[in-house]
């Protein structure tokens, strides 16, 4: 179901609901079901984060949570980074010690 609008596509909530069920309950690849909905991936990712396990509207986040959010992933982000440079960095040293010995 299908809402024009003024800014591109909008599809009704009933849709969006629907598409995020088929996506948790039918075992498919969220790629494969975006594309027999014939939306994008992206926004099939979105309309997931707006809709709890039951299919209901969560309410939105205000901006300071958002703000929260996108700090917190973006230090995820450099921990992950620095993790994989120490590993990588303990590895070197390891084979280095192990030659010289």
């Amino acid at each position: 179901m299908e809402v024009s609008g003024s800014t591109g596509r909008r599809y009704a909530p009933e849709f969006r609901s629907q598409a995020v069920e088929l996506v948790r309950s039918c075992g498919k690849k969220r790629s494969q079901v975006a594309h027999d909905l014939g939306v994008s991936i992206e926004t099939l990712r979105r309309w997931e984060l707006l809709y709890d396990s039951d299919g209901h509207r969560l309410p939105p986040a205000n901006a300071g949570e958002i703000a929260e959010i996108a700090r917190l992933k973006r230090e995820l982000r450099i921990a992950n980074q620095e993790r994989e440079l120490l590993k990588k960095a303990a590895a070197f040293f390891a084979q280095s010690v192990n030659r010289n010995r």
